[in-house]
């Protein structure tokens, strides 16, 4: 049995099952409770049914939200920052939940921003309704109602918080208790205007909203304007407001990185009592968007596309798509190239020489490995995306934000190294049929050998992956399955042509003992991999983690040399290693998944502060830009750019010439704040390397960062 093989199935056993337990530890708390409190508000599920639960009855659930003081959730569109609060319920057969009737907001200033959302107390209700097939039981007198909530409180500080609250509604009896205060939510719903209004294109810098149809007591007076969909105007802008009679009119600046151009833009507006709706149609063609710095030429001309004259709304996701589908086939042939790939993928394809002509065979080789990479990518991204509906705050990486992953993959490429430097078999440790395997069932075999490439892929990451898994998450699940399909067929190229061109496979070189060496050459950038896994454990759990680590892998590296032993000093001496390796993954269990605070957190030095929520828009108060980087230990473009541009005395100069605060996000272990910081950015993985100024949108540099970049950057601020 050969290292595919075998590997393969040390992965299925310890790597899909490690990635799901590391991912369903979910933040809840306040278990079968109707309300959690917090230091900042109190949350409380409601409900209001005055005629019992039956169809065609009015029957409604909300989530009531009551502030500290200064303290203030979010509207659907937050602003310049901020998230709005998502409600997840789990009912009974035959009912179903619709969306959040949102009250009219109110605009919050923080700084030099502006932000949509709620202060004081307010109830963010949700009809449910009741189908004919909803029939309960002789026994059932309740009406069971589950809700998983997420919402991020801000002073100037901001924290994600979320909660989980069970309620019984009577099924045969009314539930009125809180009828007031929904009442009060539903007439604080902005009312639909008689007349749709219009929006008008002015230029490239603004758009000209006229409504009609609005109250008549409201004429002369001074409204607010919010639209629902964000990235649309300058928020915190100046804007100019007029009545001609009963038509009210408004000029809003656009904001330069606007995402969207809809053909119908939703607004409302208010008197800061009561509010308004419509859908107004939008004339004119929408200017073309500023691109994003450091952007691939390719993906930023495809979001130029995108976002220009006026697109119908079928046809941007699919640019979108496009573009995204760009970005993660270049990230996928990338990825060949890093440490912890290229030594499987260089050994299976050198191992083609062995059998030249069996041509048939690479080609159905070629396609088997080819499907294992991509399917396994497929499984990989709908894990993710599934656990963030399931509400986890999750991106691409998370499974290296599990120090128990870690240890794993460090055991698994412990392993792999060893075996490529000769000191074991795989077919030593098991039974004769199963080292058979390969032999039986080639196809098979090559379909594994992907899979494990996908797993020694995780702990790299490559340039322009970030950007076209942001784009991901946002779009539909299987727009972005595809995504991280085209990820698994950038991967997969190189093997496919070399086993479906001739002339690649032609220009291997002959086999010889040069194989062996070269075999035993690949084994040390395994361990160098293993290295940088210990260094990754140890930012993560502390010396103490690292260190039983290393234990652990000296403990396995002797189980494996005892197994080659004959006769009955195999049975004894490779008893005796088995019981020490069992002590030292008990003590690994107790050292490695322990919570170590000051690791979480980057420590301060005098250029470069930890990254916390709020604390840009408390720097950019004061007047001064911001440079963030968005980081983590196991991010190994991260870590060279850290050694490389960001040291460099030029750059460093000219950050100080310009007095630009430095902040690092550690996003080493999962941290759902710089999950949100990302997820506003448009991004879903690091590095992430952005500049911020009062009074502009945040310019976002490639993940590749060179110094002529990052000088060109300060030089614009």
């Amino acid at each position: 049995m050969n290292l595919r093989t075998a590997c393969s199935r040390l992965l299925i056993a310890s790597f899909f099952v490690a990635n799901f337990a590391a991912l369903t530890g979910a933040h809840a708390q306040n278990l079968d409770k109707s309300v959690v409190t917090t230091p900042q508000v109190r949350a409380e599920l409601l409900a209001h049914a005055p005629q019992g639960v039956a169809p065609g009855q009015p029957l409604w659930v909300g989530l009531q939200i009551t502030h500290q003081p200064q303290w203030h959730t979010y509207w659907k569109n937050a602003g310049d920052s901020g998230l709005p609060t998502q409600l997840q319920w789990t009912l009974p057969a035959g009912v179903t939940a619709g969306e959040i009737a949102w009250p009219t907001p109110m605009r919050i200033r923080v700084g030099t921003l502006a932000n949509y959302g709620y202060e004081d107390t307010v109830l963010l209700p949700v009809p449910l309704t009741v189908s004919p097939d909803f029939k309960p039981g002789l026994l059932d007198t309740d009406l069971n109602i589950k809700l998983r909530a997420s919402w991020l409180v801000c002073r100037t500080e901001c924290i994600p918080e979320d909660g989980e609250f069970t309620l019984k509604i009577p099924v045969r009896g009314s539930t009125g208790l809180h009828g007031a205060a929904f009442e009060t939510a539903l007439a604080a719903q902005p009312r639909p205007l008689a007349r749709p209004g219009a929006v008008e294109v002015a230029g490239q810098q603004a758009i000209r909203v006229s409504l009609q149809g609005l109250p008549a007591a409201w004429q002369g007076k001074t409204l607010d304007f919010f639209p629902e969909i964000p990235e649309i105007i300058e928020t915190a802008a100046p804007w100019t407001q007029a009545w001609q009679g009963a038509v009210w009119t408004a000029e809003v600046p656009l904001t330069r990185l606007r995402s969207a151009a809809p053909v119908v833009l939703p607004l409302v507006v208010t008197n800061g009592r009561e509010g308004w709706r419509t859908e107004a149609p939008v004339v004119g063609t929408w200017p073309a968007v500023v691109p994003i710095a450091g952007l691939p030429p390719a993906l930023d001309a495809a979001l130029q596309a995108n976002r220009t004259a006026n697109p119908g709304p079928a046809s941007a996701p699919n640019l979108t798509l496009v573009a995204a589908l760009l970005g993660a086939l270049l990230g996928g042939l990338i990825l060949n190239l890093m440490p912890c790939v290229f030594p499987v993928l260089a050994i299976k394809v050198v191992g083609f020489t062995r059998h030249a002509e069996d041509r048939r065979g690479h080609r159905v080789a070629g396609f088997a490995y080819a499907a294992g990479v991509v399917l396994s990518f497929m499984a990989l991204g709908a894990v993710m995306l599934g656990l963030r509906t399931a509400g986890q705050q999750l991106g691409w990486g998370f499974q290296l934000q599990s120090p128990g992953m870690v240890a794993a993959l460090a055991v698994l490429f412990t392993l792999l190294g060893l075996n490529l430097a000769g000191v074991f078999n795989f077919g030593q440790m098991v039974p004769g049929n199963l080292a058979a395997f390969e032999a039986r069932h080639p196809v098979g075999n090559s379909f594994l050998s992907g899979v494990l490439a996908v797993a020694i892929a995780s702990p790299c990451t490559a340039p322009f992956m970030g950007a076209s898994l942001g784009f991901a998450v946002g779009l539909p699940a299987a727009q972005a399955l595809a995504v991280f399909a085209a990820l698994g067929v950038g991967m997969a190229l190189p093997y496919l042509a070399a086993s479906l061109v001739p002339a690649v496979a032609r220009l291997l070189p002959r086999p010889g003992p040069w194989m062996e060496t070269f075999r035993r050459l690949m084994a040390f950038p395994m361990f160098g991999t293993v290295v940088w896994l210990v260094w990754v454990l140890g930012q993560q759990s502390g010396i103490d983690g690292a260190g039983a680590l290393l234990a652990l892998l000296v403990g396995l590296a002797a189980v494996v040399w005892s197994l080659g032993l004959k006769g009955r000093t195999r049975v004894m001496v490779s008893a005796i290693f088995i019981a020490i390796f069992a002590l030292l993954a008990g003590a690994i269990g107790q050292n490695v998944t322990k919570s170590v605070e000051t690791t979480a957190a980057v420590a301060a030095t005098d250029r470069w502060q930890p990254w916390a929520p709020g604390k840009v828009d408390q720097i950019l108060a004061s007047g001064q830009p911001v440079f963030v980087d968005f980081t983590a230990a196991w991010c190994v473009t991260c870590q060279y750019n850290k050694k490389t541009t960001l040291v460099n005395a030029s750059v460093l100069a000219d950050l100080d010439a310009k007095k630009v605060a430095t902040l690092r996000a550690d996003w080493t272990r999962r941290d759902p704040a710089i999950t949100a910081a990302l997820g506003q950015l448009g991004r879903n993985g690091v590095p992430v390397y952005v500049f911020y100024k009062s009074g502009r949108p945040p310019v976002v540099l490639s993940e590749v960062l060179s110094v002529d970049d990052m000088r060109a950057a300060i030089a614009q601020l």
